[in-house]
């Protein structure tokens, strides 16, 4: 969420109006941004899907996803359609989950470019991502990886997410969709945010994706500025090993428990982030602090290594920090990201049943002995220096879409 908050900051100022629809439980942040918010769903509608424990299975969690992008895709879509009705000049960014946007493309014209901020949800033939559950050696072809990657979809996605999705469009007067990753891009514009040394191009990519680099953007999350008990941790000893599974997940606590075990083992220190109560044991050793929330992007550079889910919004601020990372991922594209860490010597993975505090020990004290990974993890941080910032890119973009837009409608007048 926080890139779309982020980017309609910027947008905003620039000088446009600018409305955020999300679910109802990030209305506040919008708020803090200055964003006009319109609510998809209830805060207890949101949560009631949060908390289910498979909403973290590599293979269920994507159902419990998309169910709830089709119960709140004709609000957002009837919505939009409303504000077109009403006269307004509109242009869209959404998400490849937020299908109200979609439709509303196809049933009222408005333009329409989707924001990608994980490679795992673009197909290739030749760099095919690594689907959760799926661990398909390497060693195979990546043609024939491509393949199965389909027919998962076909096996595994379509049969549950394309009925209620096409009952919906025939509702709307719409035909039906055959496959999900192919309608859910916007024909006209996708906006990859992330950089080409991460994910690099491929041929058989959309023609309409551009790649631009991952957005840094955790200002605009719960907390902007470091907290000062954190603050006062990090200035009264050694940089600490950071542990984090995500800010949505409500079943960490033996992710924590493992946690302290391994800055037990390794003698270091470490912060637990969670929000959520209930996962980090009520009693912390020295040396071990726990916070609902702390600005990465401050809290990296001041930390030796990162623990975590394998969100990508979490490894983009690693990597800017110039950190390890050991991933220990849950569902999602974090098998994805893991593997993409790996490969370019940032870092790590362990299963959820691997990680244990001596095998993790173990994996950690490598990766912050290693010269390669040192090497490979400043190379990443100067990169992400260097790089032009991706919101006022994306913007650039957008302004653009909405620019042709104008030209066409104008044509069509004369």
């Amino acid at each position: 969420m926080l890139p779309f908050i982020a980017l309609g900051h910027e947008l905003l100022a620039r000088g446009h109006g600018v409305s955020l629809a999300a679910p109802a439980p990030f209305e506040p942040m919008a708020l803090r941004a200055g964003l006009a918010f319109q609510p998809l769903g209830s805060a207890a509608d949101y949560e009631a899907v949060i908390r289910q424990p498979d909403l973290w299975h590599p293979r269920w969690g994507f159902q419990l996803m998309f169910d709830f992008a089709v119960r709140v895709a004709e609000t957002a879509c009837l919505w939009l359609g409303a504000t077109r009705a009403r006269g307004v000049d509109q242009v869209v960014v959404a998400s490849p989950l937020a299908w109200g946007a979609r439709l509303a493309q196809e049933l009222y014209a408005i333009p329409t470019a989707t924001l990608h901020v994980m490679p795992f949800l673009i197909e290739s033939r030749s760099d095919p991502p690594r689907l959760p559950g799926l661990p398909l050696p390497r060693i195979l072809p990546a043609a024939l990886r491509a393949y199965v990657n389909q027919g998962v979809d076909a096996v595994a996605v379509g049969p549950f997410t394309l009925p209620p999705l096409n009952a919906l469009r025939a509702r709307l007067g719409l035909d039906p969709v055959g496959r999900l990753r192919h309608w859910w891009n916007s024909p006209t514009r996708m906006l990859l945010m992330f950089p080409d040394w991460y994910a690099a191009p491929q041929a058989d990519w959309p023609a309409q994706a551009v790649q631009l680099g991952f957005p840094l953007v955790d200002r605009f999350g719960d907390v902007a500025a470091m907290p000062p008990e954190l603050e006062a941790f990090l200035s009264a000893g050694d940089a600490p090993i950071v542990f984090t599974y995500g800010s949505a997940m409500r079943q960490g606590a033996d992710f924590f428990e493992t946690a302290l075990r391994i800055c037990r083992s390794m003698g270091r220190r470490g912060v637990l982030l969670a929000p959520q109560g209930g996962q980090i044991p009520e009693r912390l050793p020295a040396g071990v602090v726990h916070l609902p929330y702390a600005p990465l992007s401050a809290l990296l550079p001041r930390s030796a290594a990162l623990v975590h889910h394998g969100g990508v919004g979490t490894v983009a601020q690693a990597l800017a920090a110039g950190i390890p990372q050991l991933v220990v991922p849950v569902a999602f594209d974090h098998f994805d990201e893991g593997r993409r860490l790996k490969d370019r010597t940032l870092g790590a993975t362990l299963s959820r049943r691997a990680f244990r505090p001596a095998r993790a020990a173990r994996v950690l004290g490598r990766l912050l002995a290693d010269p390669a990974v040192a090497r490979a993890c400043g190379q990443a941080k100067a990169r992400m220096a260097e790089s032009r910032d991706a919101i006022t890119e994306a913007c650039e973009h957008v302004e653009e879409l909405a620019a042709s837009e104008a030209r066409t409608e104008s044509a069509a007048h004369r």
